[in-house]
């Protein structure tokens, strides 16, 4: 009789996705709590924290994390101040990486991505070494299905936004940072969109074998295991 119990197996893999989605939700709270502190606690009235709230509810997180979240951001909650950081290198193979943060210690998050970078030959660099190769922008993601191109991106435009692509199913709008809240508030008749995020394009992108993607995708594991790390960009394909 064999002594690996399929039980002991069953309860480590629920460890694990329990794990994963408890580090998930830190990610979550942590941007719900800063957008509710650096805007208004009203999501009504914050587009950011309304769409941190949206992307909390799309991956089942209780509510009363959510509100306990909005909660942390009171001026007498006394919970830690947290900021916002971005960290930039080259992951190994010259690839372009910004690594967002979240965090009430820079010095404990910098040693920390820093590690992972020159563990898996890459090279973390100063701001702004990498992101003069990426745009700055706001990002939405709709399905064909919500209206007509020619109506998307009229509707788009008028609000601000910079283009409107088509990509396999989806629009991807694209608009300046400045613009986020009116173009989302003007597409919301169109419901909710798949991806609505400030995020980070590359402009010039860099093509890698399939064996360096899986390496980079590895690394890039690594760096989201991170409680602090919210989001990673690179422009590999």
């Amino acid at each position: 009789m064999s002594g690996h119990s399929k039980w002991a197996t069953t309860k480590h893999h629920k460890a694990a996705m329990d794990a994963k989605r408890g580090n998930l939700f830190t990610k979550m709270g942590r941007e719900i709590t800063i957008a509710a502190r650096l805007g208004d606690a009203n999501p009504d009235m914050n587009p950011r924290l309304r769409l941190a709230i949206q992307a909390a509810r799309k991956v089942s997180m209780p509510n009363e994390n959510i509100k306990r979240a909005i909660a942390r951001a009171l001026p007498d909650s006394g919970e830690g101040e947290y900021v916002e950081t971005r960290y930039e290198g080259y992951a190994a193979g010259g690839i372009s990486v910004i690594v967002e943060c979240l965090t009430d210690n820079k010095n404990r998050t910098a040693a920390g991505v820093r590690a992972i970078f020159s563990k898996n030959g890459g090279n973390m660099g100063e701001t702004n070494s990498v992101a003069f190769n990426f745009s700055h922008v706001g990002l939405f993601v709709y399905p064909k299905s919500a209206a007509p191109f020619d109506e998307m991106f009229e509707t788009a435009g008028l609000a601000g936004a910079l283009d409107v692509e088509e990509e396999d199913e989806n629009y991807m709008i694209t608009c300046e940072v400045s613009s986020f809240g009116a173009v989302m508030k003007a597409l919301e008749k169109y419901g909710e969109p798949e991806t609505a995020k400030i995020v980070w394009q590359p402009k010039i992108t860099t093509e890698i074998s399939e064996e360096a993607y899986k390496r980079l995708e590895d690394f890039i594991g690594l760096l989201e295991e991170q409680d602090d790390v919210q989001d990673v960009y690179h422009n590999a394909v």
